[in-house]
C-alpha cells in the first residue's frame, strides 16, 4: 500500500510529518477518509509518494521554490520517517480536467514503472479541491488538515499559511507561527537558500502576477512572433555602441538580442547575461540554450524583476540593453517605478558604461488640442463596443471595425482599470469628420490601433507620457550623459503601413486645417555613466 501526496508542497508543515508517520507506524484500519467513512484497511504502508506539481515553475509568489529545492526538503524530511520516501516532479501543464490521470501516469513514466498506483494500492492525502479529481478515479482520500469539505476549513494551518506568514513577517527565522508550524526539514532549505527574503520580495512586488508576469492577458505566441521579426533590426541600431566585457540584456523575451549579440567578432571574449521577468520567457530562453542556439557558450539566464533592486552586482556591466520595456514598467507599475529602474540601471554600470533604451516615446507638445481626422470607410461602424468571450473572435471583429470605429472603442478600454479617461469632442469641417483631442491621446491611439491581438494587454499600456526631452533628463538627474548619437525619430515603417489613409492630424488656423507631420514614434536613448 502506498500514500501519495500531491501538491506545490513548497513548504513542509510538523502537522505533516506527524500526520504521516502515525499512519505509517498504525495503518489505515482505524482512519476514516474524507466522507467519514472508515478505510479498513490493514496492508502496511510501504513507501511515501510526494507529487510535486507545478515543478517546471519558480521565483514567484505562486511557487518561489524551484524544483530542486523542494526535493532537497522533502527528502530530509522523508529520511526522518519509517519507509522509503519518493519524489516526483509534475510539470504545470494548465488546467486540464484529468490533471489526476496525468500525475498518476508520469509517477508511472519516472518511476520506470516501479509505481503504478491504483484505488486498490495507494491512498491519497489531500486537503484541497484537488482531490475530487483523485476522488472521481476511484482513490480513497484521507483529509490531512482538512475539517469540512463544503467550506474549506482546516483544523490546523495549510503550508501556504506559513509561506504568507513568512512573506509578511519581519524576522520569519523567530517567528512563532512559523517556529510552531514549519517543519525543520523545510526550515533548513528556506535559512540556507535565503527563501524567506525572497518570498518577501516577491509578496511586495505589485507588478508581478502570482505566476510571474507582467500582464495575464498577453498572447505570448504573438509577443514572441514579433520579438524574433524585429530582433535583426533592433540589434543593428544597438551594435556600434555596445561595449564589450559583461553584457546584459533587461527584458531579453526569447534571447533574441543575446542571440545576434553572440555572433558579433567584436564581442566573442564577452559574458551575456539575459534577465526576463516572464516565467513562460524564461523557460523559452532557457530552452533555446540547451538547443545550442548561442554561439557564445557564457550565456546566462535568470528570471529578476530589474525593478525591486539591482540585477547585476554594482559597477560591474559594461553594457545594458533594453527594448520596448521601459514604458511597460510606467505602465504596469508606477511612475516611482520607473524612477527606480532608471536609478538602478546607473549603479549597475562600471564607470564608463553604457545604457542602451530603445522604446516609444511621447511627441513634443503632447498636451497640445489636435483635429483627427480617421477613416471611416475602412471597416464596419455597426456597433464598436461588442463584447466577445473567445479572444480570437474579438480579435476578428476588431481587425475588422474601421479606422474610426476603432477609435471609439480604444477611448473606452484605455487604461479604464487604471481610471484613464480619454476626453475627445467630435467637428466636421467642410463635410470631413474630426476627432478633437490632445496629441497625446492621439499618438496613444495610432501607436496601439492595430495590436488587436493583443487589445486587453495594449490597453493597459501607455506610449506616450514622456517626450524626448523629459527622457533625458530624468536620465541625467540619476548622474547618466547623454550620448549624442541617441535621437527620437518617426518609423517610416509604421507611417506608410499603418497611419498612411488610415490617420491625418491637423491644426486648425482662422476655421481652415492645417496637415502636421507625423509625430515621432521610437527613441533611441543612450545613457553614459562618466
Amino acid at each position: 500500500m502506498y500514500l501519495l501526496i500531491p501538491g506545490r508542497h513548497q513548504l513542509l508543515t510538523q502537522f505533516q510529518f506527524q500526520y504521516i508517520q502515525r499512519l505509517i507506524q498504525n495503518g489505515l484500519q482505524t482512519e476514516a477518509d474524507v466522507f467519514g467513512k472508515p478505510i479498513g484497511n490493514t496492508q502496511k504502508i510501504e513507501a511515501v509518494l510526494f507529487a510535486v506539481t507545478s515543478a517546471n515553475h519558480s521565483n514567484t509568489r505562486r511557487n518561489p521554490l524551484p524544483f530542486y529545492l523542494r526535493a532537497i526538503a522533502i527528502e530530509a524530511f522523508g529520511n526522518e520517517l519509517s519507509t522509503p520516501t519518493y519524489i516526483y516532479g509534475i510539470d504545470d501543464v494548465g488546467s486540464v480536467p484529468n490533471f489526476a490521470g496525468y500525475t498518476l501516469k508520469r509517477i508511472q513514466h519516472d518511476s520506470e514503472g516501479q509505481f503504478h498506483c491504483t484505488p486498490q494500492n495507494t491512498v491519497v492525502i489531500c486537503s484541497t479541491p484537488v482531490l475530487q479529481m483523485y476522488h472521481d478515479l476511484g482513490f480513497t482520500i484521507l483529509p490531512a488538515e482538512l475539517k469540512d469539505m463544503s467550506t474549506w476549513q482546516h483544523y490546523t494551518p495549510m503550508p501556504w499559511d506559513v509561506v504568507e506568514q513568512i512573506a509578511k513577517s519581519d524576522n520569519w527565522q523567530t517567528d512563532p507561527f512559523v517556529q510552531t508550524h514549519m517543519h525543520p526539514s523545510a526550515y533548513n532549505v528556506w535559512r540556507k537558500y535565503k527563501r524567506g527574503e525572497k518570498m518577501q520580495m516577491l509578496f511586495r512586488d505589485a507588478m508581478i502576477s502570482s505566476d510571474g508576469d507582467l500582464t495575464e492577458t498577453r498572447d505570448y505566441n504573438v509577443y514572441v512572433r514579433q520579438m524574433d521579426e524585429i530582433a535583426e533590426m533592433k540589434y543593428h541600431d544597438t551594435a556600434q555602441y555596445i561595449q564589450a566585457g559583461r553584457i546584459g540584456d533587461i527584458g531579453c523575451a526569447v534571447g533574441s538580442w543575446i542571440k545576434l549579440a553572440c555572433k558579433d567578432e567584436r564581442l566573442r571574449e564577452s559574458d551575456f547575461y539575459g534577465i526576463e521577468v516572464s516565467r513562460y520567457l524564461y523557460v523559452l530562453c532557457q530552452q533555446r540554450k540547451e538547443n545550442g542556439e548561442f554561439a557564445n557558450p557564457f550565456v546566462f539566464f535568470s528570471q529578476k524583476n530589474a525593478v525591486t533592486g539591482l540585477v547585476f552586482e554594482p559597477n560591474s556591466m559594461n553594457t545594458i540593453h533594453t527594448s520596448s520595456l521601459t514604458h511597460e514598467i510606467e505602465s504596469y507599475g508606477s511612475r516611482n517605478d520607473l524612477l527606480q529602474f532608471i536609478q538602478n540601471r546607473y549603479d549597475e554600470l562600471a564607470p564608463g558604461g553604457v545604457w542602451i533604451n530603445r522604446d516609444v516615446v511621447g511627441p513634443e507638445n503632447k498636451d497640445q488640442l489636435i483635429h483627427l481626422w480617421l477613416n471611416d470607410t475602412d471597416g464596419d461602424n455597426t456597433d464598436p463596443f461588442k463584447q466577445y468571450e473567445n479572444k480570437e473572435e474579438f480579435a476578428h471583429y476588431l481587425t475588422g471595425l474601421s479606422t474610426y470605429a476603432r477609435f471609439l472603442r480604444f477611448a473606452r478600454d484605455f487604461r479604464h482599470k487604471e481610471g484613464y479617461v480619454l476626453k475627445y469632442t467630435t467637428a466636421t469641417i467642410n463635410n470631413k469628420n474630426y476627432i478633437i483631442t490632445t496629441l497625446h491621446d492621439a499618438m496613444e491611439f495610432l501607436s496601439r490601433k492595430d495590436y488587436t491581438d493583443n487589445w486587453q494587454s495594449e490597453m493597459h499600456e501607455t506610449f506616450c507620457f514622456w517626450d524626448f526631452a523629459e527622457w533625458k533628463a530624468n536620465l541625467q538627474k540619476v548622474g547618466f550623459t547623454i550620448h549624442p548619437s541617441s535621437k527620437a525619430f518617426t518609423n517610416d515603417w509604421i507611417v506608410q503601413n499603418r497611419w498612411k489613409g488610415k490617420a491625418e492630424l491637423f491644426t486648425v488656423k482662422n476655421g481652415m486645417p492645417e496637415v502636421v507631420d507625423y509625430p515621432v514614434t521610437t527613441m533611441f536613448l543612450i545613457g553614459v555613466k562618466a
